[in-house]
């Protein structure tokens, strides 16, 4: 992909969704080397940090997964509040705990541009996020299902190493066999098509009322590719359009 960058003249809060194996993650790296202006805040990066720092929201979010129970919003909200007030992006007493009804939209610094990645997963996550956030680009990506299934029954890796391989345009020299050391190749456990569409159908169910949700917000932009590098440049184009 051309290296080239982009100036953004305007904020651009962007979230990327799409099914498992769709490429969000490619999607993201590239926006970040065309967009320098974009940050990545991801939350479970940030969960990871706060947890690893022992941090007054990193203990409360640790005592949460050891008793076996998901950290919930309020608290993944707070993370990321507590991101953008480092930046300098929110203001100190900006806060996503209001208790009253007509929750107020704190005034997010014009120069915050990022993609966040990892929340929301659902409708109910976005409009909490809304209180916080006002996201102006929902970038929902396509590939076909049999698509992205024959991708990853393609994929095989040297577990020691970490060594990707794909039979269709990365195979190893000998068949089966790490191109180093000659061990024997294996398919992740997450890679399994069973896994893969437990993991679909679950992101079908949570997704549908999330689009709905940007798309009442008149932010939803769809774009459909095969490839990553079928989609980049569409979303490259539309990035350049709404914020260049």
């Amino acid at each position: 992909m051309s290296q080239t960058t982009k100036q953004l003249r305007k904020a651009a809060r962007v979230i990327l969704v799409g099914a498992p194996g769709v490429g969000k993650g490619t999607q993201s790296e590239r926006l970040l080397a065309r967009f320098p202006q974009l940050a990545s805040i991801s939350s479970g990066d940030l969960l990871r940090e706060n947890v690893r720092r022992r941090t007054p929201l990193g203990l409360q979010a640790e005592a949460a997964m050891q008793s076996g129970n998901l950290v919930p919003d309020s608290m993944i909200l707070n993370l990321i509040s507590s991101e953008l007030r480092s930046k300098g992006w929110l203001p100190p007493s900006a806060s996503s705990e209001s208790s009253s009804s007509t929750i107020s939209t704190p005034s997010i610094s014009s120069s915050a541009s990022f993609i966040l990645d990892g929340f929301p997963r659902t409708a109910a996550q976005a409009t909490s996020l809304d209180s916080l956030v006002p996201v102006n680009f929902v970038v929902h990506l396509l590939t076909p299902p049999s698509v992205i299934l024959s991708r990853i029954a393609s994929r095989w890796v040297h577990e020691p190493s970490g060594r990707v391989y794909n039979t269709d345009f990365n195979a190893p020299k000998v068949p089966g066999k790490d191109d180093v050391t000659g061990e024997p190749l294996t398919q992740r456990e997450d890679d399994s098509i069973d896994t893969w569409k437990q993991r679909l159908r679950k992101f079908e169910e949570t997704s549908r009322a999330l689009l709905e949700h940007y798309e009442r917000h008149g932010c939803l932009w769809r774009v459909e590719g095969n490839t990553s590098d079928e989609i980049s440049p569409q979303l490259f184009a539309e990035m350049e359009r709404r914020f260049c």
